[in-house]
């Protein structure tokens, strides 16, 4: 019998499930308005989670991609999960615009954190990708002047500070932070760390490596341009080298599969359900007549 294990907390996190609902309410009660008096446009300042197919559905709805404050001139923004930087804020709100926000709240303390650690004079290590958009609403939130280091090459280099405080994107590994803590605990007097990383995050990430240790093949679902998704396929490459990232079931070739007799699946946080349901249905079709066990690991 083939085996397909899922681990349990695959697929949408609470903050991204929290933005989905916001569109949707948002897109829904925009449709009603149309019926009535009229309706203005509704945007999302970059994508609202990374996961294009969900994207894609939102816009299906009425909810429009825009790269830049620029392109807004008037209805409703909703600020993305990952958050956006306190000056793109400041100037949505010059615009006088409806400003909708479904930032999540693990993100929101991140940023409190970050702006109470300069306002009290310690320099403030963000742990994350400098690139990355919920990185950049952190840092934002820095106050101007303050000594703000986003690696572990810059933090090695520093010196003369006396005080520092270190958060986290919150979707990066405990260890990742750690190795930032344990450098900067070698080089600053003091150090105040914020743990700012989600627990779902830590979850299922843990599950993904219990399911990878126990499967033949690894298959990680999710946007490639979710950091996320990227690092739980980097984390169980570790354990299972036979780990595969892919953004759809069609991309999954049955040469993935090729003398496997159990799959594991995990899913990043912007993942939807549909996309993982999509999975398990292409891997039957893959595996056609053979009697297949379907399991949830927690």
């Amino acid at each position: 019998m083939k085996r397909i294990i899922i681990a349990s907390s695959a697929g949408f996190c609470f903050g991204v499930k929290r933005a989905i609902s916001i569109a949707n309410e948002t897109a829904g009660k925009a449709a009603d308005e149309e019926r009535g008096a009229g309706r203005l446009p509704i945007n999302s300042l970059g994508p609202l989670i990374h996961n294009p197919q969900a994207v894609e559905e939102l816009e299906k709805k009425g909810v429009h991609v825009v790269e830049s404050v620029d392109e807004i001139a008037c209805g409703k923004v909703i600020v993305r999960s990952h958050g956006i930087t306190r000056s793109d804020g400041e100037a949505l709100a010059a615009k006088g615009v409806k400003i909708i926000d479904a930032t999540c709240p693990f993100v929101k303390k991140a940023q409190e954190h970050a702006r109470s650690l300069s306002r009290e004079g310690y320099a403030v290590i963000v742990v994350g990708d400098a690139n990355h958009p919920e990185v950049k609403s952190i840092i934002s939130y820095i106050e101007a002047g303050t000594p703000t280091i986003t690696s572990l090459a810059d933090l090695r280099e520093s010196s003369g500070i006396r005080k520092a405080g270190i958060v986290a994107q919150t979707t990066q590994s405990f260890e990742n932070m750690m190795e930032f803590v344990s450098v900067a605990l070698k080089i600053i007097p003091e150090v105040r760390v914020y743990n700012t990383i989600c627990h779902a995050t830590v979850l299922r990430q843990k599950e993904s490596v219990a399911v990878a240790r126990k499967a033949d093949a690894m298959i990680v679902l999710g946007g490639y341009n979710s950091a996320n998704t990227r690092r739980l396929a980097e984390i169980c490459s570790e354990f299972n080298p036979r780990t595969s990232h892919i953004e759809t079931a069609a991309e999954l070739s049955p040469e993935m599969l090729s003398g496997v007799s159990c799959a594991g699946v995990t899913a990043g946080a912007s993942t939807p359900e549909w996309i993982i349901e999509e999975l398990v249905g292409r891997i039957r079709t893959i595996w056609k007549e053979e009697k297949i066990q379907v399991s949830y690991y927690q």
